[in-house]
């Protein structure tokens, strides 16, 4: 089961704006390292864990990990060789609307060159470029 809110207000929604740059949750605030991206797009429920699996799995259940998104945007689709008109179709997953600048994951209680490797890895799976980032006054 991907990541879902348990409940929401309506239950689809506009597509929205996705220009611009993150105008919070920009900055490290938890801990010592963090993936921030650098390019925008959806990152649905099912990225996020498979970035979070492959983050634990390189750290081998050392330091502290903080998920810093969350996916709240519903995307409907409407089935294949559906003729159009007839509203919009249902919910078929969810996504968090990731803008450049956003920090998506958090890491401390490991050595810089871990979490580098672990933040790499992470990398890989999502469909957008990010960067590492270490907070000031950390030994890199």
């Amino acid at each position: 089961m991907a990541l879902a809110p348990a409940r929401t207000k309506y239950r689809k929604s506009q597509k929205g704006s996705r220009a611009g740059n993150a105008k919070r949750g920009n900055t490290l605030a938890f801990g010592e390292y963090g993936l921030q991206s650098l390019t925008r797009g959806p990152m649905t429920g099912q990225q996020i864990e498979a970035a979070r699996v492959t983050i634990s799995r390189h750290l081998k259940r050392k330091g502290k990990l903080w998920i810093r998104v969350f996916p709240h945007k519903p995307i409907t689709k409407k089935p294949a060789e559906t003729r159009q008109g007839q509203g919009k179709g249902p919910v078929e997953y969810y996504v968090a609307v990731i803008k450049p600048g956003l920090v998506l994951f958090e890491l401390s209680g490991v050595p810089t060159t871990v979490a580098k490797e672990a933040f790499r890895l992470a990398d890989a799976k999502l469909p957008f470029r990010c960067r590492f980032l270490v907070r000031e006054g950390t030994q890199a």
